[in-house]
């Protein structure tokens, strides 16, 4: 079996703070974020553009380090890209002259595991993702939305404590973006792996999250931090049963409100 049950103690953000420049010109970016992951969340961050969303993501890859605060992973310090944290960004980035298959390998092979248990997990993510029959495919021979399942697939076969994603499916069209919104949900019920997702858009974080953030900015800080009560328990539920629950309008409005940063709640 690729995932083995782990005591884990999460990912930990304490007083994460990011600022440019100095005195009157300092400009603070985020100001005072702690937040604790834990493995099995599925977390959405919502927000207007320059609320820091993802300048508090780069931080938890490792890309860009704060000003103030610490990121721990199961207790120990984080402050550089490492295999604990796997990041999926807007674009695949495949890389061109290699097969779908050993785009999958790819990190595991950085990572020098021995041939046969890549061979394993390449074999289980193909058959996990749907794409057994484009394993030897090259990357301009795939549709958008098996690029980015690609992308997904080589980002877990590297077994992270977090996969951290950016937008992963806002160049898609509507049709290609739902299939692959209950793809997502589907791998992380699968893996268990806490997500933690960057969109704009209100109803794709309603539909796949276990827990709802909003940030506003300047400077960027959490408003918002609470549990989905339309997926608790049920996150095997139809997209079509969740809209029609009656508190998906009202959620969805009040989520929208915040964001605009308005403090009147619905």
């Amino acid at each position: 079996m690729i995932y083995e049950e782990k005591r884990e103690q999460g990912i930990l953000l304490d007083g994460i703070g990011l600022a440019y420049g100095k005195g009157a010109a300092e400009r603070h970016v985020l100001r005072d974020i702690s937040l604790q992951l834990a493995p099995g969340e599925f977390v959405a961050v919502l927000g207007p553009s320059g609320c820091g969303k993802t300048s508090l993501l780069n931080i938890l890859a490792g890309y860009l380090r704060p000003t103030r605060g610490t990121v721990s992973i199961n207790g120990k310090r984080h402050t550089r890209p490492d295999p604990e944290v796997g990041v999926v960004f807007q674009q695949a980035n495949l890389f061109p002259w290699l097969s779908l298959a050993r785009n999958i390998e790819f990190g595991m092979r950085m990572q020098n595991l021995p041939k046969a248990r890549r061979k394993e997990r390449v074999s289980y993510f193909l058959e996990l993702m749907g794409l057994e029959a484009s394993a030897k495919l090259l990357p301009h021979q795939l549709s958008g939305g098996m690029k980015q399942r690609a992308a997904i697939a080589r980002t877990l076969a590297a077994e992270p404590e977090i996969v951290l994603l950016d937008e992963p499916f806002s160049a898609l069209d509507a049709l290609t973006r739902e299939n692959m919104q209950l793809h997502l949900r589907e791998i992380w019920r699968k893996t268990g792996k806490c997500m933690f997702f960057i969109t704009h858009d209100v109803d794709e974080a309603l539909l796949l999250s276990s827990r709802l953030i909003v940030m506003h900015p300047e400077p960027g800080r959490v408003v918002e931090d609470f549990a989905n009560p339309l997926t608790a328990g049920a996150e095997d539920q139809s997209f079509a049963r969740i809209r029609s629950n009656a508190e998906y309008s009202t959620l969805r409005e009040h989520l929208l409100t915040r964001m605009d940063g308005v403090n009147t709640f619905v």
